[in-house]
């Protein structure tokens, strides 16, 4: 039973601590990929760093024209990572003489025998092709993204175009054209036959003979023969492969057997989610209700505050108007009655003078 992103979204905002997990997300069965399944084999030493792998995916996948053109080789004194609009780079990480001028490695999707990626996701938006490819199905992601944190190899990538449906993206070895009987388009495209298709097995015998043929020029290691279990996309090198930006301290034990136990509690973690979202929504309910309060309880003291201080400042005014009203009754009253004096003392000195 799938789950889509939105309902997810629905069945967690409504959920308890109880919840329901589907049966093939409960267990995560030990898995050591397909018989038979097909696979890439890069020779490191062949590569030019032509880029016509990264021209050649972006035209089967569909992808958006880069910031410079492909011929640019510019582009590869800088080392880059695959993500949402390169599923596949080429980078540089040596010079060297002609007619190479450099040591290349191309980086993409390494198609795990048993993929991290999908024993870390817990809906099953990962899967295992038979064909050897590990392929992405974005109506049931929901957007958790252990995947990116899985990874050993940090292919994965999310686009962020929709906030509602982000999805991971990344190489799918071409299974649409797998399946149809066609190569991988990096493959078809490469023109130093650096990148050879095939049953995996195959491949592995093939990369034996070269190295058997040529002592001199490989590194004696498949990488990706038994690391992490084995990938489908496999590298041999004139280089140590830790001087291409490849990880060596990964081991031979597959990544699920390896995240089991932590992979185990997402369930529960889910669960959760809901009861912890509702506690920090509470929390913060509560903090702004009583935030309001403390500010309603302030405006209302300064309020009266304000008021008390009014009131206090009429009352003096009025006695200061009264105090003034009667500072100026007795000096008109004085004045008065010292000019009724003066006129009393007029008509006296008028009558003796007569």
């Amino acid at each position: 039973m799938s789950t889509s992103r939105r309902s997810f979204l629905k069945w967690v905002a409504g959920a308890g601590i109880a919840v329901a997990v589907p049966k093939s997300v409960q267990a995560h069965d030990h898995f050591e990929g397909y018989a038979d399944s097909y696979g890439v084999l890069h020779d490191a030493s062949l590569c030019i760093g032509c880029r016509s792998c990264e021209a050649a995916c972006h035209e089967v996948n569909d992808l958006p024209a880069p910031e410079k053109p492909f011929d640019d080789k510019s582009v590869l004194n800088t080392i880059r990572r695959t993500d949402d609009t390169n599923y596949t780079v080429v980078n540089k990480y040596k010079e060297g003489p002609p007619p190479k001028n450099g040591v290349f490695r191309k980086q993409q999707c390494n198609h795990c025998k048993e993929p991290a990626c999908a024993s870390a996701c817990f809906v099953g938006a990962f899967t295992k092709s038979p064909e050897g490819a590990v392929v992405y199905d974005e109506s049931v992601c929901v957007g958790c993204r252990y995947c990116l944190i899985a990874c050993p190899f940090n292919v994965p990538t999310y686009t962020y175009d929709d906030a509602l449906t982000p999805k991971v993206m990344k190489c799918t070895m071409c299974l649409p054209r797998v399946k149809e009987g066609k190569l991988p388009g990096c493959v078809e495209a490469c023109p130093m036959e650096a990148l050879t298709f095939g049953k995996r097995e195959d491949l592995i015998t093939i990369a034996k003979e070269r190295m058997r043929k040529h002592p001199d020029r490989y590194i004696n290691h498949i990488y990706g023969e038994n690391e992490v279990g084995g990938t489908n996309w496999l590298y041999i090198s004139e280089e140590p492969f830790e001087e291409l930006g490849m990880r060596t301290d990964l081991g031979i034990t597959p990544a699920p057997e390896l995240t089991s136990g932590a992979l185990a509690m997402v369930p529960v973690i889910i669960g959760m989610w809901p009861v912890l979202l509702g506690g920090i929504y509470v929390i913060n309910r509560r903090k702004d209700i009583i935030a309001k309060k403390e500010k309603e309880d302030a405006v209302a003291e300064m309020k009266a505050v304000t008021t008390a201080e009014g009131e206090e400042k009429v009352k003096k005014a009025k006695e200061q108007a009264l105090k003034q009203q009667g500072f100026a009754v007795k000096r008109e009253v004085k004045k008065a009655l010292e000019e009724a004096a003066k006129a009393k003392d007029e008509n006296q000195n008028g009558e003796e003078a007569k």
